[in-house]
């Protein structure tokens, strides 16, 4: 039995682990040298569901399995919904999808992560490849714009030792109180910023006019769609200054630039836009296709492989999904009524649901209102396989420890397959196809095969090949009354997972004092917080972690304009005693 495998969590780095002795210790000749997150340091420390159990009476596992054949039968196939999260990030979690979607039962498509971001660089590029994480390395300057790598991808800090950094978010972060250049902007306002930046950088003579010209030819368009923002008044709304800019551009002209992108960037209604003017900067630059260069955000997981699981279903978005329209709800690895957007909605709509399925490792809001509760086994029980967003290596992940609590995804579909007489192969064939999707390379790695190592050096993946630039400017500054909500990861857990945060922070200047519960609300509904002090944070911004009990309470279920992923930081909020 194998001791090296891979972390499951669904973020950026990967992280390459050795189990020994009952201890994760990071792969020292592994992608993150080593070292593994907090949530990874401290895995074998959070309490999982130990037990199946039913109508909040403790069950065994052969009940609870017989219990969810018989809610699954008790219904016609149409009021069956499938709820898989994606917090479980390895290839093997998508065979449950095989068993809904065969028997004819509901799935979900769409995201409450990334999804307009995505949606946006397809629109420019073609396609979604990412730049691996560790171009960075080779890079003269780095760009985190809205990326707090010391949460979210701490695996980031060793590769931009001695380079220029330049930092763009509302929140004076731990990077950006170290970096060369902070640009404070105002949340939401992101978009004014890269379009103004392209704007000034033709003015200025800086665009790559080589690449533009053989690659994206319709910038002199762009150019003057940019020329639509009235500078002065623009800079004014969005508290950035001309001589930030200036100095932005000095900093980045004729150099190897990475941009780092995070989600919060594009959590709006017009989150593609607004991405889509980011990779325009970036092009504008002549950052794609070249060595130390480029965007990166969230890269395709699944690019260059074919899945071996039948997922053609009726489906419903992730985001606004209508429970009550169900009888039986199979939630996976998900936390519904506090992940997705408005809570106060969905908590109505789930609680008209017959039988509620809770799959998962921990307890949660979700797992509490659940009929029936089935334990997962954890990745360290089972046999799996993942990528990842940042990179292209491809992780095996041999079970390395016996457990008898719970039971693993593939076994569970497989046990339902059985009883409704649907094909399933062996797991092993499984894990084989994917293992098949994998090439070796000179440093011993695995890595998805004909992947792109620098992305988009003959072009884009549009019809002609050709970046395509934003055509319209529909956006404007939002001048509305309210205090902007950031939603941002938290240090101490991962979405609704770990310790969660209980706190709203605001700055000291407003008059709340630490400590006294304050009443956060927006159209959408409110939730009752204890203010904790940040005066890293800008005077007109609420920073509530995400994962913190009632945070969605204020966000809106309405999806990004042109793609179903939701907007959390869509809605203003106010703040009381």
């Amino acid at each position: 039995m194998s001791n090296v495998t891979a972390c499951p969590l669904d973020c950026y780095d990967a992280c390459e682990i050795v189990y020994e002795n009952g201890i994760l210790k990071g792969l020292k000749s592994g992608y993150t040298q080593g070292f593994l997150c907090p949530h990874m340091n401290h895995y074998d420390k959070y309490e999982t569901i130990q037990a199946p159990r039913y109508k909040n009476r403790e069950i065994s596992l052969e009940e609870a399995l017989l219990k969810l054949k018989e809610m699954i039968s008790s219904c016609e196939k149409d009021k069956v919904l499938h709820y898989r999260g994606s917090g479980n990030f390895a290839l093997m979690q998508e065979v449950t999808d095989h068993f809904f979607a065969s028997y004819g039962a509901t799935l979900t498509d769409g995201t409450l992560c990334d999804g307009a971001g995505e949606a946006g660089i397809e629109e420019g590029r073609g396609s979604n490849k990412n730049m691996p994480i560790t171009e960075v390395a080779k890079s003269d300057v780095v760009i985190f714009w809205g990326r707090n790598p010391h949460t979210t991808s701490s695996h980031i800090l060793p590769l931009i030792k001695d380079k220029t950094i330049i930092v763009i978010d509302p929140i004076k972060t731990k990077i950006a109180k170290m970096a060369d250049l902070h640009i404070q902007l105002k949340p939401h306002t992101d978009l004014f910023l890269a379009m103004l930046l392209s704007r000034f950088l033709h003015i200025e003579n800086g665009c790559n006019e080589e690449f533009l010209d053989k690659y994206a030819s319709e910038y002199e368009d762009y150019y003057e769609l940019t020329q639509n923002i009235r500078i002065k008044a623009v800079l004014d709304q969005i508290d950035v200054s001309l001589g930030k800019l200036g100095n932005l551009l000095g900093l980045v002209k004729d150099k190897k630039v990475a941009i780092v992108c995070g989600v919060g960037i594009q959590k709006y209604s017009d989150g593609v836009d607004i991405m889509r003017a980011i990779d325009a900067f970036a092009a504008m630059l002549g950052l794609f296709g070249r060595e130390g260069c480029g965007v990166s955000y969230l890269g395709s997981s699944r690019a260059n492989i074919v899945s071996p699981f039948n997922k053609k279903s009726k489906k419903v978005s992730k985001v606004n999904t209508e429970f009550s329209d169900f009888e039986t709800v199979f939630i996976q690895g998900a936390n519904p009524l506090s992940q997705m957007p408005n809570s106060s909605r969905v908590k109505e709509s789930i609680s008209k649901v017959k039988n509620i399925v809770y799959f998962g490792l921990y307890e949660n809001e979700t797992s509490e209102v659940a009929d029936l509760v089935i334990p997962a086994k954890s990745f360290l029980h089972k046999d799996d396989v993942r990528t990842s967003y940042s990179h292209n290596k491809i992780s095996f992940m041999p079970k390395v420890a016996d457990s008898e609590i719970g039971i693993s995804e593939y076994d569970l579909s497989a046990y339902l397959c059985r009883e409704f007489n649907i094909e399933i192969q062996n797991e092993e064939f499984y894990i084989k196809h994917f293992k098949n999707f994998a090439v070796q390379k000179i440093d011993g790695s695995w890595y998805v095969e004909n992947r792109d190592e620098i992305p988009y050096k003959e072009g884009f993946d549009t019809d002609d090949g050709q970046f395509v630039f934003l055509d319209e400017l529909d956006s404007k500054v939002d001048e509305s009354q309210g205090m902007y909500l950031i939603t941002s990861k938290s240090p101490t857990s991962l979405n609704s997972q770990f310790n969660r945060q209980e706190s709203v922070f605001l700055h000291s200047s407003l008059g709340f004092s630490e400590g006294e519960f304050i009443t956060v609300s927006s159209i959408s509904g409110s939730v009752k917080l204890k203010v904790k002090h940040n005066d890293d944070l800008r005077k007109d911004c609420v920073l509530i972690y995400s994962g913190t009990k009632g945070v969605n309470n204020l966000t809106t279920h309405k999806h990004a304009l042109s793609t179903k992923s939701a907007i959390f930081q869509e809605n203003k909020v106010e703040i009381s005693r």
